[in-house]
């Protein structure tokens, strides 16, 4: 793979930006669903929340890189304490659903297609420890669909 598309691939992976936290979104409000605290090697692999994706705020207001809509709070809060293994946020849905994460580095990423058919799924290699804001959007329009987060060492949705 050469260098050029080894940087596609990433960028194609997640888009990735740092900015301050966008005015729209609260990182420190209580998560909508649930506060999740996993180590490295955990079980069972993949950890999974139902939830309800969606919101009435556009992810752009965050990056013209991001897409969907989200709500003001996270939807779910990782505490993550990292392993030798990467770590792999997606979502699945019947929807079009999107993923916006605030990392412990303060850091912005969001995706929109990259797991399976119109999901998405951010894979952080090597995975940071610490704290993890996370959103799942629907993609065009403010609708609450059904959807399953999934957090992962080893597979995406």
């Amino acid at each position: 793979m050469t260098k050029l598309t080894s940087i596609a691939a990433l960028a194609a992976s997640a888009t990735l930006f740092a900015m301050t936290p966008a005015n729209a979104q609260n990182i420190n409000a209580d998560p909508t669903y649930e506060t999740v605290r996993l180590n490295g090697g955990f079980t069972p692999d993949p950890y999974t929340v139902r939830l309800r994706s969606g919101g009435s705020i556009d992810a752009s207001t965050i990056s013209s890189s991001c897409r969907g809509y989200i709500a003001n709070a996270p939807d779910v809060r990782l505490h993550f304490r990292a392993g030798s293994l990467p770590l792999i946020i997606s979502a699945a849905s019947q929807a079009d659903t999107t993923l916006v994460i605030n990392a412990p580095n303060g850091n912005w990423y969001c995706n929109d297609d990259g797991g399976q058919g119109l999901n998405p799924s951010i894979r952080f290699d090597p995975a940071m420890s610490g704290r993890y804001e996370i959103w799942i959007g629907t993609y065009g329009s403010r609708s609450l669909e059904a959807a399953r987060l999934s957090i992962s060492e080893v597979s995406s949705e």
